[in-house]
């Protein structure tokens, strides 16, 4: 049975943070493929301050190049409008079938928005997820955070470490180690002619310079 993970994101642009996250999340669930998978115009950001999705896509690329266990996705690239999760969810179960698991993997505070997504309440019989805290949120994860709406549907299962939803899916908390690295403090260094060397993969620091890419100010509030 295949095991794939499924990492969405602005990756505006993708830095250290994400690329750990994703590996100590590919170890822990013995994922065989995790997906990077940017966003076209995710529906909770603006789109005016999102850089091009080719140049985000291309930094993606060049970020996980040297992992086998990275692969990227260009699934929402692809469709047009706005990019919603469950649309990516039934993509990929569709791809690899229903022998495979798929788990989606989301950080703490994306997670507390759930239910302000499509059709949220459908995504918890689609699939797993994997809901990792960073800094600045809490560090463990409770019953409290699952959708209220939706929280009967759920139990914990001591022996699996996380909480089943009545179709059998999981949502599974994912302590992550903490890096204090956000997106939106690269994009401000960078107008700031300030250093990002170990904050993004050396191939993406020199992707973003030659480029000269997060010049305009408009870039510098996106998410």
């Amino acid at each position: 049975m295949k095991k794939v993970g499924l990492f969405g994101g602005t990756f505006n642009p993708i830095h250290l943070g994400h690329l750990r996250a994703a590996e100590e999340v590919s170890h822990s669930f013995n994922l065989h493929r995790v997906f990077f998978i940017p966003s076209s115009y995710p529906p909770h950001k603006k789109k005016e301050g999102i850089l091009d999705a080719p140049s985000r896509a291309e930094m993606v690329r060049r970020a996980i190049a040297d992992n086998s266990r990275f692969a990227f996705s260009d699934a929402e690239l692809e469709r047009p409008g706005k990019s919603y999760s469950v649309e990516t969810i039934e993509h990929f179960r569709g791809q690899f079938g229903p022998d495979s698991q798929v788990y989606f993997i989301v950080g703490l505070d994306a997670f507390l928005e759930v239910n302000t997504w499509r059709e949220y309440g459908t995504l918890f019989r689609l699939c797993h997820f994997v809901v990792m805290t960073r800094p600045g949120f809490e560090k463990i994860f409770s019953r409290e955070h699952l959708p209220v709406e939706l929280i009967h549907e759920f139990c914990y299962d001591t022996q699996k470490g996380g909480y089943q939803h009545q179709s059998g899916f999981c949502v599974y908390p994912a302590e992550v180690t903490g890096m204090d690295i956000s997106s939106t403090r690269i994009r401000r260094w960078i107008r700031e002619g300030r250093s990002i060397k170990y904050l993004v993969p050396p191939a993406v620091e020199a992707f973003i310079l030659s480029n000269k890419l997060y010049q305009n100010k408009d870039i510098e509030t996106a998410g």
